[in-house]
């Protein structure tokens, strides 16, 4: 399909190029052709000029009228710098096309590529998520058609029945809000509302928020960061904070601290999480903002639930900041996640994709 689009694409430069380029190939030519016949007509009157005036031929011997001679050796002339200037303009079109379809082409896939790789992991995060959404629906569904047919079914076991499947679409519920979260963050056209914000307060509420399972792994979260102004979005970047410190918690055991701390660097914040959980192996650190990707270890850790989306939509939020986010981890030591923000917003201008405005046109053709 898009080898398809890259042909037309590319048709539809040469098109347009080969159109522009012929026009002003015309509009040379018949300049040209004007004044090599007006500088003939001129250097024909001067040589006309010169033998009337010259003592080769009397006045009174002198044929009335020009000389058709050099009238006919004129057109001659004419036609042939004629023939010159056309079959140097046909030339340099060929050129033009053939440098026009290697670059359009070039371009063609240039201009497709980053709408190919965005198709291609909207493709795979319908694949994914389908794929995470028929696991609890087939464990639900199994388990009330098996309890169904069993007509020696109890009041206890009903109600155990009742309770599993609620717990199986609680998982339902916070898979399906974790996904549009992410699909909103994901937008191009993702408004945020900038403000000037404490980062001190930012803290504590993101704190506030995990505390209660902090406490139920005895686990003491240390606030070291220093009090200063950021410009962000309060909700998208409390929740940002909500998701590292939910990671943190949940991979680390119990009885231990979770630190954050901040810096300044050349006109950004960066604010480190660090805990000393589980660690990540260094073959994962790469795939773990990845939609759904979660390490073997943790997806063996008892009592950690989670579908891997935490990681992705703190990632789209400090991308929609014009930030970033890097982790550091030792296998048993810990693990620490780094955001980079730039303490002024204002001063960048906003994201927005022009491939994604013309993926539209694109497909059209």
């Amino acid at each position: 399909m898009f080898q398809n689009a890259r042909f037309k694409l590319t048709a539809w430069y040469l098109l347009i190029i080969m159109l522009i380029s012929l026009s002003f190939s015309l509009v040379i030519f018949n300049f040209q052709s004007n004044e090599i016949k007006r500088f003939a007509r001129a250097q024909r009157l001067r040589i006309e000029r010169g033998l009337r005036e010259s003592d080769f031929f009397p006045p009174n011997v002198l044929p009335p009228g020009n000389f058709p001679q050099f009238s006919l050796v004129e057109e001659e002339l004419v036609a042939e710098a004629e023939h010159r200037l056309l079959l140097n303009l046909i030339v340099l079109n060929g050129g033009i096309l053939i440098a026009a379809g290697g670059l359009g082409y070039f371009l063609a896939g240039r201009t497709l590529k980053p709408i190919k790789i965005m198709l291609e992991e909207q493709k795979q995060f319908i694949t994914d998520s389908s794929h995470e959404l028929r696991t609890p629906l087939t464990s639900l569904k199994s388990s009330l058609e098996v309890n169904l047919r069993d007509q020696k079914l109890t009041l206890k076991e009903a109600k155990r029945v009742i309770k599993e499947s609620i717990e199986d679409v609680d998982k339902l519920q916070l898979l399906s809000d974790k996904l549009l979260e992410l699909s909103q963050y994901e937008k191009t056209d993702c408004m945020f509302n900038f403000q000037n914000l404490s980062l001190s307060e930012i803290i504590k509420d993101a704190i506030t928020r995990v505390e209660p399972l902090a406490k139920q792994k005895n686990e003491k979260i240390i606030n070291l960061a220093s009090d200063l102004k950021i410009e962000a979005d309060r909700v998208a970047f409390i929740n940002l904070l909500v998701i590292l410190l939910d990671n943190a918690i949940k991979y680390s055991p119990p009885n231990k601290t979770i630190e954050i701390t901040s810096r300044k660097n050349d006109g950004q914040l960066l604010l480190s999480i660090e805990d000393r959980g589980m660690g990540i192996e260094e073959k994962n650190l790469p795939h773990i903002f990845d939609r759904f990707y979660r390490a073997d270890v943790a997806r063996s850790k008892e009592n950690v639930h989670g579908y891997g989306l935490g990681l992705s939509i703190a990632q789209k939020i400090i991308t929609n900041h014009h930030g970033s986010i890097t982790v550091k981890s030792k296998v048993n030591q810990g693990s620490t996640f780094t955001i980079a923000l730039p303490l002024q917003q204002s001063a960048r201008l906003p994201k927005t994709s022009f491939f994604s405005k013309f993926s539209g046109l694109v497909f059209k053709i």
